[in-house]
This record gives structure tokens, C-alpha cells and sequence, in this order.
């Protein structure tokens, strides 16, 4: 690989990564943001020394059977890694590295203001207000819940999910959580957080459910229709991870029927595409995959890239590389 490796940029960044970028490599930048094609994708794929997609980026089998001799790393822009086929790069020998940790107090924060919002039915507060109607304050008027007392169980305590735990804590949530192995006992005495073996015993006793695990396939549909069954009519649900973890359309079904409380949603099974049912709904909080979007947190994720790439070119391991037995 030449000192200055030809690195291939499917959407725009920001402007102090883009530059830092230009200095270090041979960058190919998309200034227009349009995400790319399959043909664009595939075109990029045989001409990269380094690809540098996002988790819109659908980098499958199809793309990579026709992925050059000179692709020899994906150093993708985010933490999820679903987008890819990672078999095929393995397969094929391209190291595929992400960057994990940089997103981490931003999701939760937006975890938070999403249990705030549906509890406290911000949404429906704020339309109010947009739509000239509301009449000055009432005893009974838009009436919502206390999240202060409440039982919240987290379903995935990694990064994330500890840091949901801890700001929940500062709201007065007893915390709960499932996940595929135990955390150690020090981070759950500081957590003070209860572990449920048993997603379903979980899941039917909290008030408020928050997601976030990651998308692979032994979470697809892991909230299936059968386990949203178990909730609680009074309770709310809350995902920031992936859509795909919960099976949508049964949980629109159960927020027609006012089966559940309501619920905040940040990602969506078939996102952009979103079922125009959830949008009559005003029991829902629908956000556009916006959990990690603050500045400082795409710096630090392009900032990760760049150090990915960097280590790479220079013959060592990058520090972020995905192995498989830890998705």
C-alpha cells in the first residue's frame, strides 16, 4: 500500500475531519451528502485502498464479491456494524473497524429526554401549543406520568445501557436490566441495578423498557409480538439502539389499542421508510436517528477513523478492529 492510500469517504463529515483527512491521505470526499448507490458502492469498493462508510451504507455480499485487491479495510464511520457483510470482509481478508465508545453519553442523554418526553407527553404539549388551541393552564390538563419511583429495565447493559443507568439513578428510577451475561458486581452495586436472567420476567413487571443492545441476528426481533404481550398496560417503552430489535408493526398494533402506555422511538425497523400509522399516533415520540447526532460526538467518531486508518497504513492492528465473537 502506497504511503498515501487512496480512502474513499461515502458521505460528508465534518469539516476538521474531512481536512485532517486530506492531509494525511488520498481522499475521495462526497461534498453532494447523497448516499451512494450499489453501482456507486461497488464502484468505490474496487478502487479503495481504504472505504469509509456510514451505517446507511449497505456493504453485503453483493458489494463485496466485486471489492478490488487494494480494499484491505472498511473503516466505518459509526459503532453499529449490521451494515456489513462481515463473513465476506473476513473472507475475503478486509479488516472492518467501527468506532465504539464516542457515542456513548450522547445516546444516553437522548434515551433520557425520549422516557421524559413520552411520560411527560412533551410531544402533545408542544403541538398544543403550535396549534393555538391550548386555553392557559387546568388542573387536568395534559396530565402525564412521574418517572421519579418508577421501575425502568434495561435491555442490553453495555456501554450505553450503563450509562442510561446512571442517569437514571439522578432521577430517582430503580433500575433494572437484562443482558447476555451478568455485569461484574462492582459497576452493579454502583448502578444499584437489579439483573434479570429472564428477558420475559423483566420485561412484565417494569414500568418503563428502555433498548439498547445492538442489532445482530440473535437480537432481530428479540421484543417480538409475543414479548411485548408481557408489558404492563401502564408501561413505556423507549428504543435509541436499532429498529429492527423490536417487531414494529405488533408494537404499533398494541399503541392503537392503548394496550401500552406509549413509546419514544429514535430508530425504526425500515428506516427512512416509516409506517405512516405510527405518525397518527399520539402516543409516540418519533425521532429521526438522532440520538448520537451532536458535534462533538462526529468529531470523536471521525477522529477515530482517521486513527483507525492511520495505525492501519502503518502496519499495525487498528485499535477498534470488530470481532465477531464480541457482537
Amino acid at each position: 500500500m502506497s504511503s498515501k492510500p487512496l480512502v474513499i469517504v461515502t458521505r460528508k463529515l465534518p469539516d476538521a475531519i474531512e481536512t485532517r483527512m486530506m492531509e494525511l491521505f488520498n481522499v475521495r470526499l462526497n461534498n453532494e451528502d447523497v448516499p451512494l448507490t450499489q453501482p456507486q458502492l461497488v464502484e468505490a469498493v474496487k478502487t479503495a485502498d481504504v472505504l469509509v462508510p456510514t451505517v446507511t451504507d449497505r456493504i453485503d455480499a453483493a458489494v463485496l464479491s466485486q471489492a478490488g485487491e487494494r480494499l484491505r479495510l472498511i473503516a466505518s464511520f459509526g459503532t453499529g456494524v449490521d451494515h456489513i457483510d462481515l463473513a465476506s470482509a473476513r473472507q475475503r481478508g478486509i479488516t472492518v473497524t467501527n468506532t465504539p465508545g464516542v457515542l456513548t453519553e450522547d445516546t444516553a442523554d437522548m434515551t433520557m429526554a425520549l422516557i421524559l418526553a413520552v411520560a411527560r407527553r412533551l410531544n402533545q404539549g408542544e403541538r398544543l401549543i403550535r396549534s393555538g388551541k391550548w386555553q392557559g393552564w387546568s388542573p387536568m390538563g395534559m396530565l402525564g406520568h412521574r418517572i421519579h419511583g418508577k421501575r425502568l429495565g434495561i435491555v442490553g447493559m453495555g456501554r450505553i445501557g450503563s450509562a442510561v443507568a446512571r442517569r437514571a439513578r439522578g432521577f430517582g428510577l430503580s433500575v433494572h436490566y437484562h443482558n447476555r451475561r451478568r455485569v461484574n458486581p462492582q459497576l452493579e452495586q454502583q448502578l444499584e441495578a437489579t439483573y434479570w436472567e429472564s428477558l420475559d420476567q423483566m420485561l412484565s413487571r417494569m414500568d418503563i423498557i428502555s433498548i439498547n443492545c445492538p442489532h445482530t441476528p440473535a437480537t432481530y426481533h428479540l421484543l417480538s409480538a409475543r414479548r411485548l404481550k408481557l408489558l404492563q398496560p401502564k408501561a413505556y417503552i423507549v428504543n435509541t439502539a436499532r429498529g429492527e430489535v423490536i417487531d414494529e408493526n405488533a408494537l404499533m398494533r398494541m399503541l392503537e389499542k392503548k394496550e401500552i402506555a406509549g413509546a419514544g422511538l429514535d430508530v425504526f425497523e425500515h428506516e427512512p421508510a416509516i409506517n405512516p400509522k405510527l405518525l397518527k399516533l399520539d402516543n409516540v415520540v418519533l425521532l429521526p436517528h438522532m440520538g448520537s447526532a451532536t458535534l462533538e460526538g462526529r468529531v470523536d467518531m471521525g477522529e477515530k477513523v482517521i486513527i483507525n486508518i492511520k495505525t492501519f497504513v502503518d502496519g499495525h492492528k487498528p485499535p477498534d478492529r470488530v470481532i465477531e465473537s464480541m457482537l
